[in-house]
């Protein structure tokens, strides 16, 4: 698959003069639930009308969706606003259904994305169709995984693409419901520059009060557009009911949200400017987070070294530790005066965390 002008043709037609805006409830739960959501967002940025009809659970048990009657109250959507439908599909009988009652935007689930025989099913049943099919994130970090799904969908002459970045399930607990991982979601924007990627804040943070920043995130960073979940009342949504926002709450956070501006006579070097610094922002962000874990092992060893009565500084660790870092420093572009002066910093932050936890 190469990157060409035409990846971005769909989303060129819809002649927005803002970032695509994809929101519904992340699950249909009745007739009157959709159409209430769907008549508060008619009129404004929104263009596509999103729910999920078949939802895939970690445990059985939970609600599952509504199925097939959830697509007539899509359709009900359509007739009543003019706003354009999208939901979910994870199998053939999905692609089927969803085809027959004429939904306009398709996209393939993380869950769906790691696993190369639903994408070909899926792939095969939409063979030929002029329908937007949308692949978010496999589950894991896995770029080529991300890529091959996109190909797959392609190579079955697809030509309405388009990608979902909602984040990375990880073991370690962190701020995010799924750890952004910028990076990775940069690298598919700097391969295909014409494949429209759309930012999900809802997942990437599992919690409301955290999508405005994440969304401006994915501005800044040059995303197309959001895919954004709203609920009349949120707290009693059948499923993901943290991460949903009021359809007022939404329709306040795409008029705060900072959108470059398209007359800026020197666009191209505000906008690279403007993406170099974003970037530099969630690099920063996440040395933080890293010296922070490095320094909760401090605290580890700080207990160990107060439960054995052993001296804080063990200079021939330190000394060890400095050699290795120059050299892997000058190995990666930086001076050995910059390495020597960010290492003894957090090295003496690390003896304070730990003279802290001795002499407490």
């Amino acid at each position: 698959m190469e990157n060409k002008k035409e990846l971005g043709t769909w989303l060129d037609d819809l002649k927005l003069d803002h970032p695509l805006v994809i929101a519904g409830p992340c699950s249909a739960e009745t007739e009157e639930q959709v159409l209430g959501i769907a008549h508060q967002l008619k009129d404004t940025d929104v263009s596509y009308f999103r729910a999920g009809i078949w939802k895939p659970r970690t445990r059985p048990g939970m609600f599952e969706g509504v199925g097939a009657l959830g697509l007539k109250w899509l359709q009900k959507v359509k007739e009543e606003t003019g706003l354009k439908t999208a939901t979910e599909v994870a199998n053939r009988a999905h692609v089927e259904l969803a085809l027959e009652h004429d939904i306009d935007l398709l996209w393939i689930g993380a869950r769906s994305t790691v696993s190369p025989f639903i994408v070909q099913e899926i792939a095969d049943a939409l063979k030929g169709t002029d329908k937007i099919v949308l692949v978010k994130n496999p589950v894991n970090p896995d770029l080529p995984l991300w890529l091959g799904a996109i190909e797959r969908l392609a190579t079955a002459d697809i030509k309405r693409l388009g990608a979902i970045h909602r984040g990375f399930s990880t073991y370690e607990k962190t701020k995010y419901r799924n750890n952004p991982e910028w990076q990775l979601a940069i690298e598919l924007q700097t391969k295909f520059p014409d494949l429209p990627l759309i930012n999900d804040p809802s997942h990437i943070t599992g919690k409301r009060d955290m999508i405005f920043d994440v969304s401006q995130t994915a501005l800044d960073l040059n995303f197309d557009g959001l895919m954004i979940e709203t609920h009349t009342n949120p707290d009693a949504a059948w499923s993901d009911a943290s991460q949903q926002v009021t359809p007022e709450t939404l329709i306040q956070i795409m008029r705060d949200l900072r959108i470059r501006k398209e007359s800026d006579p020197e666009k191209e070097f505000n906008t690279n400017l403007s993406n170099l610094r974003a970037q530099i922002d969630v690099v920063d962000n996440q040395l933080i987070e890293m010296l922070g874990k490095r320094m909760k092992f401090s605290d580890g060893i700080g207990a160990l070294k107060k439960q054995k009565n052993v001296a804080v500084l063990q200079s021939k660790r330190w000394n060890e530790i400095l050699g290795n870092m120059v050299l892997e420093g000058e190995q990666n572009g930086l001076s050995e005066e910059f390495i020597l002066k960010m290492f003894k910093a957090i090295h003496q932050e690390s003896i304070n965390h730990q003279e802290k936890i001795i002499n407490s």
